[in-house]
């Protein structure tokens, strides 16, 4: 419960607007007004602030509260630095003389506080009481007040000031700040149905609710909110029939990962509101991108048993004929093929099917290795009627299959085509970096690392993390060896298995294992070995290779994909969740800076028994 105490502490801070500048969005929402950048003096007195060293701080808000009399932060800050200092009695006539002078009600607390501090209680009792009587007196003085008890700490005289300027003004609502502060409280279960009985109340606040309830998931080690949020949720959703309920139980189980629980909510809603398949289908990419494939499948099998749309029907019988590619045998191959012909065969041969063309031709090069068919079917695609990004996608698969059959000069081409058509957009840099690898896999390291170089700055993750590894396998192996055998040979074995020559590749590398013993492509060989065992379901071969590499190679930079690879095959195929959790244990405690940290924590915290990732 201190956590919870922790967390709303720090994000009430966030909330807190600026002076009286309080104002509530449509349910009660507060936004504060842009503030204008500080002076340089402002700026050196705030250093000297936060390091703590009031005595110097004091002698600069001083001269501003003299230079800028009605600034509210100068004075603020002046009167902490005195009673940081211990000069209370100086903070007390500093307060009475503005309270003189400007008859603010939130200096009342400004006094009461500063009693407070001195350990006098009642006095401090009996200014809180004045401010929250000024709200009586005028109800928008509750903004200023309040604020002040919120950055004091004074969260139940917060809770008074809210509630009876809310009382006294029906017109205003305070519900979302009133429930934060009930956190603060320790009041959770309070706080939770206060807020989404506020978000029901009023829906267009929806996502400001469900971000504060998230910041509390996240760090949730013990389930108690998830389980109180959960509980609050069924509750409502049990009790009426509203969609509402259903979307907000789909929300949370999507945030704990139950893509399969979000999947029942979202069948609910689209009984009942039959609209279109937009959230449906992205709960089926969020399923898709954790692997969670058996639930992927369930979601786009519901959505063509119950769509009539061309368009959406298309798409989703390419996403489910890439799930069976991917885990089909080479006696399966003919049934694919008969299900892609038929699919083009009724729903013709243009624009609208391009991703499918687009996947008879990968399937055809890449598994069937007809080369001339796809290669054929992409040639005819261009001459359709497509949009630059159409056409982006089928030279970017005709290159890859051109690359395939080792056209690299022509496969170069096609992407170097994308590059200029789509210049500085996100395709265009995928095309760039392919065009990387295909130097790489030809041999000219030179140029490839060159490009690679330019892409592990890229803003996109996925581009900087692939260019990297390529940009120090060849740096590495360069240094070591200027003549490159190791990384020629690499090359060589790293395109078998693009090919998807598995046993040709895996030979090459183990050749190389065997031949270069000891330098410095023996970790990478090592990775690429494993993956490939990996990628053909032995799992027990992939993990002694991912051993080797934890054993000899701790120090070299594959050490945390070796070790998350192989928690990964513990934890899901080999089911030994103690070993996980030890491997990932060692990425969080050794690898705070791996691609696979957050990951990594995530699969721990689900391991450990935690529902919040």
């Amino acid at each position: 419960m201190r956590i919870f105490v922790s967390i709303l502490l720090l994000f009430s801070s966030l909330v807190v607007a600026q002076e009286f500048s309080v104002t509530p969005l449509p349910g009660g929402n507060p936004q504060a007004h842009t503030q204008q950048r500080p002076p340089a003096n402002e700026q050196l007195a705030q250093n000297y602030f936060d390091r703590g060293e009031f005595d110097k701080a004091i002698l600069i808000y001083e001269e501003l509260v003299k230079s800028s009399p009605n600034n509210y932060q100068f004075f603020q800050k002046e009167i902490i630095c005195y009673q940081q200092l211990k000069q209370f009695e100086k903070a007390e006539e500093i307060i009475q003389s503005r309270i003189s002078r400007l008859k603010y009600p939130n200096l009342f607390v400004e006094l009461g506080y500063n009693y407070q501090l001195q350990k006098m209680q009642d006095k401090a009792d009996k200014n809180y009481k004045i401010a929250l009587n000024k709200i009586n007196e005028n109800p928008d003085n509750v903004y200023a007040v309040a604020r002040d008890f919120e950055q004091k700490t004074l969260i139940s005289q917060a809770v008074q000031a809210y509630q009876l300027g809310q009382q006294l003004n029906p017109n205003v609502n305070f519900d979302y700040q009133i429930a934060m502060l009930q956190g603060q409280l320790g009041n959770i279960d309070l706080m939770i149905n206060s807020l989404v009985d506020y978000a029901y109340k009023f829906p267009t606040n929806i996502v400001l609710v469900q971000n504060s309830l998230q910041r509390f998931l996240t760090e949730d080690h013990t389930k108690v909110f998830s389980d109180a949020l959960r509980k609050a949720l069924l509750l409502r959703t049990q009790k009426t029939q509203d969609i509402f309920w259903n979307e907000f139980m789909s929300w949370y189980f999507v945030t704990q990962k139950e893509y399969g629980k979000a999947f029942i909510q979202e069948k609910a809603i689209y009984k009942r509101s039959p609209d279109n398949f937009d959230k449906i289908l992205s709960l089926a990419r969020l399923a898709s991108g954790e692997k969670e494939k058996l639930v992927e499948r369930e979601i786009l099998e519901f959505v063509l048993a119950n769509t009539q749309h061309p368009d959406v029907i298309i798409d989703v019988n390419c996403a489910v004929l890439e799930m069976d590619i991917e885990k089909a045998t080479t006696v399966e191959y003919p049934v694919i093929s008969q299900k892609i012909a038929a699919l083009l065969q009724q729903y013709g041969w243009s624009s609208t099917t391009i991703k499918l063309q687009i996947l008879k031709a990968h399937f055809d090069a890449f598994y069937l290795k007809q080369f001339d068919s796809a290669k054929n079917t992409l040639t005819k695609a261009l001459d359709l009627p497509l949009n630059i990004y159409q056409k982006a996608e089928v030279k970017l698969e005709l290159a890859d299959i051109l690359l395939l059959d080792e056209k690299f000069n022509q496969a170069i081409i096609y992407y170097a085509q994308v590059e200029s058509d789509l210049e500085n957009d996100q395709v265009a840099h995928q095309a760039s970096l392919k065009m990387a690898k295909a130097s790489y896999f030809k041999g000219d390291f030179e140029w490839a690392q060159k490009q690679f170089k330019v892409h592990k700055s890229s803003t996109s993750q996925l581009i900087a993390n692939d260019a990297m590894e390529y940009f120090l396998l060849i740096s590495d192996n360069t240094v070591e060896d200027s003549t490159q055998v190791a990384l020629k040979k690499f090359a060589k074995a790293d395109f078998l298995a693009y090919q998807n020559k598995n046993t040709e590749a895996l030979q090459a590398f183990k050749a190389i294992l065997e031949q270069h013993k000891g330098e410095a492509i023996e970790d990478e060989t090592l990775l690429k070995i494993g993956e490939l065992y990996e990628k053909q379901n032995q799992f027990t071969e992939a993990l002694s290779y991912y051993q080797q590499i934890i054993d000899k190679h701790s120090e070299d930079i594959y050490i945390d994909e070796a070790l998350f690879y192989s928690a990964e095959i513990n934890r899901k195929h080999i089911l030994d969740n103690e070993k996980a959790k030890s491997l990932y244990e060692k990425i969080l405690f050794n690898h705070q800076d791996s691609i696979y940290f957050v990951e990594s924590q995530n699969n721990y915290r689900k391991l450990r028994g935690d529902a919040n990732l």
